[in-house]
């Protein structure tokens, strides 16, 4: 295949940004311009790349040319920054779980060098791989330490969660204590169906626990739920810290925690700016989570 920089790059954007209005827009193009670059690309690679839907999305075939487009298109803003053109902006593209991004993970992108922009992509820890096996992202914060093809791996440390609730709930739900019938009847907060860390806990206790449950799809506002007494839930120690300082939040469980290992998962390229990234990270990581259960 005779595959031009051009030609990759309007795929990327393309199914980046999802239609080829925008994508042609992102080069100062005309969607004509950007359509001919595709159908260039799709005749070299001798099949479709590409659905014309909306929005735009990958053939089997185009998932594969897509890693190679955002491979290529790292290297080459890499490289454009080392000959000189320091204006010239690198985007990379991470897939992040919601609490890490919501506590730790924005302080240390900020200690990113300027020129580099983030396409940041929120997916539960447990299934942020899959974005990194399609060429979503090229960088992911994960709960899996088996590498993804084509990826290194870095343990980052874990996220300790405890089973939390204010101390009128405690009262109201669990008079005599964490007991299997308290837990079976007091009203639980997930984050959504693929959160698994209430079930977790809920099985030390009883196998047949199914209480009465709310689904609050956002980290801040999964907090702000437990705090107004809706349930009790798994809440991260770096979310609640000055909720349990304060009593205002406890712990309904004794010492009880699930600690959730995190890694960092990256393309293997020797790449400037996705190195810059991963130190960021790593850094953060390092005063940020646990070490140990």
């Amino acid at each position: 295949m005779d595959l031009q920089l051009d030609q990759l790059r309007a795929l990327n954007a393309v199914l980046t940004e999802g239609t080829f209005d925008a994508a042609a827009r992102r080069f100062n193009l005309t969607p004509s311009a950007i359509s001919q670059r595709i159908k260039a690309l799709e005749e070299s690679a001798g099949r479709v790349l590409v659905q014309r839907s909306k929005p735009v999305r990958p053939t089997g075939s185009g998932l594969a040319v897509l890693r190679l487009a955002r491979q290529v298109e790292l290297l080459a803003d890499d490289t454009a920054r080392e000959l000189g053109d320091a204006d010239h902006p690198i985007r990379i593209p991470i897939a992040v779980n919601a609490d890490s991004l919501e506590s730790w993970v924005m302080p240390a992108l900020a200690q990113v060098p300027a020129g580099i922009t983030f396409d940041l992509h929120r997916e539960d820890e447990e299934h942020t791989t899959r974005l990194l096996r399609d060429g979503t992202v090229t960088a992911a914060i994960t709960a899996t330490a088996t590498p993804v093809q084509g990826c290194t791996v870095t343990p980052l440390g874990a996220m300790r969660y405890r089973p939390t609730a204010t101390p009128e709930f405690v009262r109201t739900w669990f008079p005599d204590g964490p007991t299997a019938a308290a837990y079976t009847h007091a009203p639980v907060v997930h984050f959504d169906r693929k959160d698994d860390l209430q079930l977790r806990h809920l099985r030390r206790h009883t196998q047949r626990a199914n209480p009465p449950g709310h689904y609050v799809p956002s980290s801040s506002a999964f907090v702000e739920a437990v705090r107004l007494g809706l349930g009790w839930g798994m809440l991260p120690d770096l979310q609640i810290e000055k909720d349990r300082t304060a009593a205002t939040l406890i712990n309904i469980d004794g010492d009880s925690h699930i600690d959730v290992p995190l890694y960092w998962q990256q393309w293997k390229l020797h790449s400037p700016a996705l190195t810059a990234v991963a130190t960021a990270i790593a850094a953060a990581a390092a005063s940020a989570l646990t070490t140990s259960s």
